[in-house]
């Protein structure tokens, strides 16, 4: 292509969403004649396989070497066309994507004129903009067949034999003495009953087996330096020494531990008040039909509250609004479970809201058929629970499903559903510097797009760390984690976005500024020439931006969103006056 510039322009209606307020035409009129446009069109989907089409012939037909498509968020489909310039020849860092759907006119219902002046001035900063991009190629860094996986529950466990199978080599650290997380303790795990403690026999007997995965007990990631690919990690012992390994990625199954209810929340403290975990031990311990015990005694009643240590008010100190996920099906299956061993047993179950989704729905049908009573009380008015006599325990409820009938209950147990919290690790956490959301697990980067995937290129997510679930989402998520650290290492390489921070040798006087506001570590101090200046590590860089306003010799730029094409798209919206 020549050194011309000849920008394609295409503006979306997106279904009515933009042109219902935008007149989408009087903008491709606006903008057809700027200064290297060699085409502007209107199409109602741009996302469309028709448009797409159309925009790769368009790309050979008029020899375009620049594309700008107003329409959405960049979130949603920037990919999508950066991937229909590389079909049709264009360098997709040649592509500038304005969004004029959520910036404009979802913004500005109820002001046509506004948002059609509005959009008029966004294209045309966007065409300013595409007017002085460069064609880029993607970083290219070598990887080592090698994957980090930390935490040795179900879904550690579940990750490392899958990568291994894969062919690549896997180090398995685990902080404890024992593998196999929360399920190795348990008997019958939902929904199948399989023994859990069996089930993590034959994964810990399938990983020994295996030349390639080495299995550190009582050890603990300290260090880690380097960048996706190429690691290098430090593993302590419980001697204090550290060894470092080379890894490509890692992922992180550090899963999640049981809620320990606070003293008198929900009578806890009294004889007979026990959390769902102590209670699954109880259940665990029964002889099949032979009845359950606490104390020399026997149960022959017993009440669940659920949602204990979950779904807690927005303006709780805590942070654990969230909801659980596992503990209504854990706590039916767990009431089934005792229905099979005591046939006579009364059982109560005293929830918010029974979220039993899925294939989970028979759990809960399974528990009516085998005479659970189900009782709903409100976040406002909660069960109360007392000593009773006999050495029983009185629990006071409001029944929603009886027209708020108050209702007062003997049992001999009382079960506190326990949610799930996120385990502790503040080393962990200082070395990964994976961000953790509100209620203090890992955050994914998103998570329908890519719910695994963290900030940081190579680290991924697996299991009960990020949120609450069952097992089987549990080893779910530690799948797809597999293959994704199974797709980066399997190729021998990975390519990074180019869109990264450069300096500016001549200006750089190194003053650390830029280095103490990167959150990645991504930039360094060298030796050039007669002085230090700052070096941006390409393979950590994230094209944040940070580090650019932090500098106050202008020695920074970031590929992309360099000083002259930030300076065209404000020149160009500064020329536009919106009523």
């Amino acid at each position: 292509m020549s050194d011309e510039k000849k920008i394609g322009v295409y503006i979306c209606h997106c279904g009515g969403n933009i042109s219902d307020y935008v007149d989408v035409e009087r903008v491709r009129a606006a903008v057809e004649n700027e200064p290297g446009v060699e085409i502007a069109k209107t199409t109602v989907f741009a996302c469309s396989d028709a448009s797409q089409q159309e925009m790769i012939e368009d790309i050979g037909e008029y020899g375009l070497n620049g594309m700008v498509v107003s329409s959405c968020s960049p979130k949603l489909h920037l990919m999508t066309f950066r991937g229909v310039s590389k079909r049709g020849g264009l360098n997709p860092y040649q592509y500038e994507q304005v969004n004029i759907r959520e910036q404009d006119s979802w913004a500005h219902t109820d002001d046509r004129e506004g948002a059609t002046q509005k959009a008029i001035a966004l294209v045309k900063a966007g065409i300013a903009k595409a007017r002085l991009a460069r064609p880029l190629e993607p970083i290219r860094i070598d990887t080592v067949p090698r994957a980090l996986v930390i935490g040795g529950g179900i879904s550690g466990l579940r990750s490392a034999l899958a990568l291994a199978d894969f062919g690549l080599g896997v180090y398995l650290v685990e902080k404890t003495d024992t593998l196999g997380g929360l399920v190795a303790n348990r008997k019958s795990i939902f929904m199948d009953r399989k023994n859990g403690a069996e089930l993590v026999t034959e994964l810990i007997e399938a990983l020994r087996s295996r030349d390639n995965v080495q299995i550190l007990m009582n050890a603990e990631l300290v260090e880690k330096k380097g960048s996706v690919g190429n690691f290098d990690v430090g593993i302590k012992n419980e001697s204090g020494e550290t060894f470092t390994f080379n890894v490509g990625s890692i992922i992180i199954a550090t899963g999640a531990e049981p809620y320990d209810p606070a003293e008198q929340e929900y009578g806890r403290g009294l004889p007979g008040v026990l959390t769902l975990t102590e209670f699954l031990d109880l259940v665990d311990a029964a002889e099949d039909e032979g009845g359950l015990q606490y104390n020399d005694r026997d149960v022959e009643s017993i009440a669940y509250i659920y949602c204990v240590g979950s779904r807690a008010d927005e303006d709780d100190p805590s942070g654990r609004t969230y909801c659980s996920r596992y503990c209504c099906s854990a706590a039916l299956h767990s009431a089934v479970e005792a229905a099979h061993k005591a046939p006579d047993l009364r059982q109560y179950h005293l929830y918010r809201d029974i979220r039993t989704y899925g294939k989970y729905e028979t759990i809960y049908e399974e528990a009516s058929r085998t005479g659970s009573f189900i009782m709903r009380w409100l976040p406002e008015d909660p069960p109360e629970v007392s000593e009773g006599e006999d050495g029983k325990l009185l629990v006071r409820v409001t029944d929603q499903l009886t027209e708020n009938q108050k209702v007062a209950l003997d049992v001999d147990l009382v079960v506190l559903v326990t949610g799930l919290v996120p385990r502790k690790n503040e080393t962990l956490q200082n070395v990964l510097k994976v961000p953790i959301g509100n209620g203090g697990f890992y955050n994914e980067i998103h998570p329908k797009l890519r719910p695994v995937e963290t900030v940081h290129d190579g680290q991924f997510l697996a299991g009960s760390c990020q949120f609450p679930k069952p097992i089987t989402e549990s080893v779910a998520a530690g799948l797809a984690a597999t293959a994704k650290t199974a797709a980066l290492l399997l190729k021998g390489y990975v390519e990074l976005e180019p869109l990264v921070a450069s300096v500016k040798t001549d200006a750089c006087v190194w003053c650390n500024d830029c280095s103490v506001a990167c959150p990645y570590d991504a930039i360094g101090k060298v030796a050039f020439e007669a002085k230090e200046i700052a070096q941006v590590n390409r393979a950590l860089c994230k094209g944040c931006g940070a580090c650019v306003p932090a500098c106050n010799q202008n020695a920074i730029e970031l590929e992309g969103y360099r000083d002259d094409q930030v300076k065209a798209a404000i020149a160009q919206l500064a020329k536009v006056v919106i009523p």
